[in-house]
């Protein structure tokens, strides 16, 4: 059985905003292939953060739902 991760300490906003931006700095060009490379693994661990996020928010929708409603 495997431990569940800590929660990230980034919110869901906070990195939300923080992804935005590494978009934008790729989008526009004029890096060199390691700064994008580093931007792009940036971008990955944040998606993931907001993934997190937005499947926690899910889970306890679930729960909070009727049963009828499941």
């Amino acid at each position: 059985m495997s431990t569940p991760e800590p929660a990230p300490t980034q919110s869901y906003e906070q990195a939300r905003e923080e992804l935005a931006d590494v978009v934008g700095r790729l989008e526009g060009g004029g890096l060199t292939l390691e700064e994008s490379l580093a931007l792009w693994e940036r971008g990955e661990e944040l998606a993931g953060v907001c993934q997190h996020w937005l499947d926690e928010a899910r889970e306890r929708l679930q729960k909070a739902a009727p049963a009828e409603d499941r």
